[in-house]
């Protein structure tokens, strides 16, 4: 189901698809009533909790050694398919909106694996268990509005024979969660269109790409800045474009500044041609200029950015050589020029410092401890992650919660993306997402992309005292089709990620777009 506030209420269709059985509605009160749960991390075994099974399964919910923060943990599994739930049920409370966080595991493969609040006076609120591996515990949380003063914790699996989760450390706070930036990079789709793509809703209607995933709950859309593009795409004039589309349909923009003419990576952050010959003075000025420039014209049209990146995945620099890390003082100028001209355009616009490497926890921590040695200016810390490359959810989770913690800001996921489809749709083969890049328990099929999207989206919102903004799907509609290829001067290049886009080779919404529904 749609994990957190999101999924509980909606998309039944789509819930079903991913959750599987739901378990029957069971009573609502059991023998433990009280303002706050007891014994939430299963240090006296069973005491507290009660459990449920339609099937008679009692069994397959059990304590055992090997807790999270304690000795203890509570555990699902049985060597027969079943279906189980833990729970509490809590009295009493002060009507308002409460918060439930747990460390969970899971060996993935259940029809469903959740924690939930239910029995609270509205509809059940959920979020659902990722497969996690090498023993990695993972935090997640759910909230609910409470009426009626009473609420119950549910902790449920079911599941085919064999299969485990383990939950501890629970936890029922008050105040809520949830996600303001629920996005998709849309940079091509110009593009796209130009070259005759097509695209229709989940039902086979057909519309505009971006109105569908609007309608899909999306409301921020990204977009890079190239300075001097080959192909004439992802410039000022493209960019102002999509913005006033993005604008007519209420969604919000965040701007990709590359700072370059083609793309700006960890492993390229090449100068534009026309700043070829430029030092580092005329750099900073060129970086404020550039920047001013788009910026103001968005806002002179009525579109002013929300946020904007001072540079794509720059853990070594940007602009090399001036630029790279290798002379931190002169990187942090020309990030300062940048977020500085952001401001002068607008002091109301978030300014992000965007690295790839969400997993890398040493790296970003060095990386920022030196942006604020340098007082480089941002409101946000902004990370790529790729299941395929960057570490596990657990060591994204780690980062994420270090660095807003570490650093006092809002963190973001701003980009991501997993494989519908090993498939191939056009002339270039998909080097990435290949078979061997896959990860244990998000296979290549639409079910395993929205998975793994909402997967993401729950490990952001876990990130402690609101911090965590959300989540960026990277060219969610970039689909395959001749002339809109990877290589802005080679019209023939092809597109190695239409088998990542939420929209399949006929292109029609798949359910990972679902997901921009959480709230």
């Amino acid at each position: 189901m749609y994990g957190t506030t999101h999924t509980r209420a909606r998309a039944a269709g789509a819930v079903a698809a991913l959750s599987g059985l739901v378990l029957a509605a069971l009573p609502a009160q059991a023998a433990h009533a009280a303002t706050a749960p007891v014994n939430t991390g299963f240090e006296s075994g069973a005491t507290g909790w009660s459990t449920y099974s339609a099937g008679g399964q009692n069994a397959a919910s059990f304590t055992e050694a090997g807790g999270h923060g304690g000795s203890t943990r509570l555990s699902h599994w049985s060597a027969s398919a079943y279906e189980v739930e833990t729970y509490q049920y809590l009295s009493g409370l002060t009507d308002g909106t409460y918060t439930l966080s747990a460390w969970v595991r899971s060996g993935g493969g259940q029809n469903a694996a959740y924690i939930a609040l239910r029995n609270c006076g509205g509809v059940e609120q959920r979020t659902d268990l990722p497969p996690t591996a090498n023993g990695d515990w993972v935090r997640l949380v759910t909230s609910v509005k409470v009426t009626g003063g009473a609420c119950t914790i549910s902790l449920n699996s079911d599941a085919h024979a064999g299969e485990w989760a383990n939950f501890d450390d629970i936890a029922f706070t008050p105040g809520s969660t949830g996600l303001s930036v629920r996005g998709g990079d849309l940079s091509t789709l110009p593009k796209s269109e130009a070259h005759g793509a097509t695209y229709s809703d989940a039902s086979g209607r057909s519309g505009d790409a971006m109105s569908i995933l609007k309608g899909s709950g999306m409301n921020y859309v990204r977009l890079k800045v190239w300075v001097n593009p080959a192909d004439g795409y992802n410039d000022k004039a493209h960019v102002l474009a999509m913005a006033k589309r993005a604008k007519a349909l209420g969604m919000r923009t965040l701007v990709d500044f590359h700072y370059s003419d083609a793309w700006a990576d960890p492993g390229k952050q090449n100068k534009p041609a026309a700043w070829a010959g430029h030092g580092y003075s005329a750099l900073r000025t060129d970086v404020y200029n550039h920047t001013y420039d788009v910026l103001n014209a968005l806002k002179a049209q009525g579109t002013t950015a929300d946020m904007v990146q001072i540079g794509n995945e720059i853990n070594g620099g940007m602009l090399w050589p001036e630029g790279s890390t290798n002379n931190w003082s002169q990187l942090a100028g020309l990030l300062t020029a940048g977020a500085d001209a952001a401001k002068a355009v607008s002091s109301t616009t978030q300014v992000a410092l965007h690295l790839a490497e969400g997993g890398d926890h040493a790296g970003t921590r060095w990386w920022f401890d030196n942006a604020v040695a340098q007082k480089v200016p941002f409101d946000v810390i902004a990370l790529s992650y790729y299941a395929y490359w960057h570490g596990s959810l657990a060591e994204l989770q780690t980062n994420l919660d270090d660095a807003a913690s570490r650093y006092g800001k809002p963190v973001m996921v701003a980009e991501t993306a997993y494989a519908r489809t090993l498939a191939n749709d056009d002339g270039l083969e998909n080097n990435v997402a290949t078979a061997s890049q896959l990860v244990t328990g998000y296979p290549a099929t639409p079910a395993g992309q929205a998975a793994n999207l909402r997967d993401v989206m729950n490990v952001v919102e876990a990130v402690p005292n609101g911090r965590g903004l959300g989540a960026v799907y990277w060219e969610p509609a970039w689909t395959a089709v001749a002339g809109s290829g990877w290589d802005p001067a080679d019209p023939a290049s092809g597109n190695a990620w239409e088998n990542q886009a939420v929209f399949d080779h006929d292109g029609r919404l798949l359910p990972a777009a679902g997901w921009f529904s959480h709230r």
